[in-house]
């Protein structure tokens, strides 16, 4: 399984930026989980072959490429962007993105091909096929509904916590995942904005520490994505602190193979 953090922000004569201002993971260039910086810096194989995108929660830095993708690919689509989501997401990004104010209801346009969005609603805890991958969404803990995944090719798995605060239903279910190749964890904050954190549903590195005393698999790579990246150095090096070997930073832009 190849998993890629796309790039959201560069840096001024060196390319890439490991700041990450906005989230989208692309799973074997074909299916984003979530999409905040999608239309910003995906490649060509991705605008030609991503046509399913599964959010975790409907916070801007998780969506706010997805209306633009959509709008970059208008006339060339052969079949709709599907957006896999719950209900309630599906209600918010039709009232307060897809209504004409902010942007175009992309529910209700087509080109000469048919329809250029679709929207697939899944429930917490019901698996769900999309492309050649099973998906397993799970409820986590932060300030809007919002869930993480267990992410399937059938021959191994990677976890994905997407934004959380203390939690426990998706560490069981890492537990009980024999395939388990790796997990992507959140860590937002550093230790000195704890009550930033707590009342945003963030983790800051301590937070985290005790969240991994929860996962019982010291063989499985965990790796920490969406920090601030205004704390990042500082997260990094928090992070680093805590000693614990099988936890490390995951690379901006970095095709991993698992």
């Amino acid at each position: 399984m190849k998993v890629q953090l796309l790039p959201s922000s560069i840096e001024t004569g060196s390319g890439i930026s490991q700041r990450q201002h906005l989230t989208c993971v692309v799973v074997d260039d074909c299916v984003a989980f979530d999409a905040g910086s999608l239309a910003f810096s995906c490649s060509e194989v991705h605008r030609q072959k991503i046509r399913d995108v599964v959010l975790s929660h409907a916070h801007l830095d998780h969506i706010a490429g997805l209306p633009i993708f959509i709008d970059d690919l208008f006339d060339t689509l052969t079949e709709a962007v599907r957006i896999h989501a719950t209900r309630e997401m599906i209600d918010i990004l039709e009232r307060d993105i897809f209504n004409w104010s902010i942007y175009p209801k992309f529910a209700e346009l087509g080109n000469s091909n048919g329809p250029v969005l679709e929207y697939t609603a899944f429930e917490p805890g019901r698996p769900f096929e999309v492309r050649h991958l099973s998906v397993r969404p799970v409820a986590v803990n932060h300030k809007v509904q919002s869930i993480g995944v267990r992410v399937s090719d059938q021959r191994v798995s990677i976890g994905m916590t997407g934004d959380t605060s203390s939690t426990s239903e998706i560490w069981e279910e890492f537990n009980s995942c024999s395939n388990l190749a790796a997990v992507l964890v959140e860590c937002a904050f550093p230790d000195g904005l704890t009550d930033l954190a707590a009342a945003s549903h963030h983790m800051t590195p301590t937070l985290l520490a005790a969240e991994l005393a929860k996962f019982k698999r010291p063989d499985v790579p965990v790796f920490v994505v969406n920090m601030k990246p205004m704390y990042r150095d500082t997260i990094v090096k928090e992070i680093a602190d805590l000693t614990v070997s099988n936890l490390s930073i995951f690379e901006i832009g970095k095709s991993y193979e698992f």
